[in-house]
């Protein structure tokens, strides 16, 4: 065996590609790719949008979306919706009809918030979930783990083995990218950067910081529980809730701001205007 086919073959074991994937034929090109290890390949936080929009204009499609009207949608444009304007992004809202409890942000600025979230959650814990998501933009995280999916999908087909541009990906692989994306990796630090992100914002912006430890003991709760199945699939990605909690805990200490949170209702319905219909009345005829 050349040495070529090692590499190539080292290649291959590394990403953990399927043996019908490992049989697709390369060519030289490609070759030469995996090689370099594309260590010279440019992924900025614009590519990383441009490719994340498609893949989340597919979800948006394959899930069942709240409309302007829905009390879920009304609601979190109520709680995060004044936020939209980022360092480098620009934040659109959308919510998930789904008992899924989960969020995600991703590069091109999209956040999906489930509305099983939005049930087991009230509106200070909502902005401590969806500011850990958007800390993920913030810190290039996504766009990092996006340039990696990119990486791995484009040489697939080698559609752009050699280019310094990103190329188009075909329908599959943005399926591929789009669930990717909901279930990303981070590291420990990454994670850690996240919450802290997420942290600072509300202490900025003047909640309660210690609605963070109480949505992380709410998802830790969860997962001992009958709702378990779902919840572990959401948190597989994510460092231990519990710990997660005590640290949050503890950046409120050191700030002397911590105190029991005090769970508060989550309004999920639009007031209603109530309207008095004035009386009419008619004249007899003499």
């Amino acid at each position: 065996m050349n040495t070529k086919s090692l590499l190539l073959g080292a290649f291959l074991m590394f990403f953990g590609l399927s043996k019908a994937q490992a049989q697709i034929n390369f060519g030289e090109r490609a070759l030469g790719a995996v090689q370099k290890g594309m260590t010279g390949f440019t992924f900025t936080d614009a590519d990383a949008a441009a490719l994340s929009k498609p893949a989340v204009d597919k979800m948006d499609a394959e899930n069942k979306v709240a409309g302007p009207t829905d009390p879920y949608a009304i609601r979190l444009a109520k709680v995060f919706g004044k936020y939209t304007k980022g360092e480098f992004y620009t934040l659109n809202y959308k919510v998930y009809l789904t008992k899924d409890v989960n969020a995600f942000a991703t590069a091109d600025g999209s956040v999906r918030v489930f509305s099983g979230l939005m049930d087991v959650m009230d509106d200070n814990e909502l902005i401590a979930v969806i500011g850990h998501e958007i800390g993920h933009v913030n810190n290039h995280d996504s766009r990092d783990a996006m340039k990696a999916l990119y990486q791995k999908e484009a040489l697939i087909d080698a559609a752009a083995s050699q280019s310094n541009k990103v190329a188009a990906v075909t329908d599959s692989q943005l399926a591929k990218i789009g669930s990717a994306m909901i279930d990303s990796k981070y590291s420990r630090k990454q994670e850690s950067e996240a919450d802290l992100f997420a942290y600072e914002f509300m202490k900025k912006n003047g909640y309660d910081v210690n609605a963070e430890e109480s949505a992380f003991r709410i998802l830790a709760k969860m997962s001992e529980g009958a709702q378990s199945s779902f919840i572990d699939q959401m948190m597989s990605s994510h460092p231990d809730s519990s710990l997660r909690a005590d640290e949050a805990k503890a950046r409120a200490e050191k700030d002397g701001l911590y105190k029991p949170y005090v769970k508060k209702p989550a309004v999920t319905t639009p007031v209603k205007k109530t309207t008095t219909k004035k009386k009419t009345t008619t004249k007899k005829k003499k």
